[in-house]
Formats: C-alpha cells, structure tokens, sequence
C-alpha cells in the first residue's frame, strides 16, 4: 500500500534534481583550471604509488632470493623492468587566455 506513495515521492524528487541539474551554467575557466591541476596531482600520485610498489616488490624479491640461497635453494631471478621515478610533482602550464579582437 506504500509502495505507490513511495514511487510518486521518488519520481518527483528525480524530477526537481533533473530540472535542477538541467539549469547549471558551464564552468568557467577558472574551475576548469582546477580540476586540470586536481587530475594531473591524481595521476601524479597514481605513478608514485606504483613506483613505492614497484620498490617493495623488488626489496621482498631480493630477500627472498637471498634467504633461498643461503637456504641452498637455486632460484632464478626473472627480469623485470627497472622501478620508474616520477619525480616530484610538477604543475601543468597554465594556458593562455584567447585574446578577442
């Protein structure tokens, strides 16, 4: 017996948020900026993260492998590229406002 009352409440509150989200202006330049320099930090940080990983799983293979041989274990290492350092966290260029004539 709910269940419609419910429904029409729900429909009608997805209506206001439609017709609200329908009249936002666009973003201005300045927050578009923002969010550029937000996703450039992210991936930044993406990449430092897989370089920590990347450097932990070399320091637990390297002690792996010199536990199994002194264990009399023979392991052979498998090749793998080096660990990549993105460096410190650089800010992209800002870009140039369009000149009107």
């Amino acid at each position: 017996m709910r269940t419609p009352i419910v429904l029409g409440i729900a429909l009608a509150l997805s209506a206001v948020v439609a017709s609200a989200a329908a009249k936002l202006p666009p973003p201005s330049e300045e927050a578009k900026a923002k969010s550029a320099e937000a996703a450039a930090k992210s991936a930044w940080a993406g990449k430092v993260a897989n370089y920590q990983l990347c450097k932990s799983m070399d320091s637990v293979a390297a002690r792996y492998i010199a536990e199994a041989k002194n264990a009399g274990k023979t392991v052979t290492p498998v090749e793998t590229p080096a660990c990549v350092d993105p460096g410190p966290y650089t800010a992209p260029a800002a870009p140039e406002p369009a000149k009107k004539s």
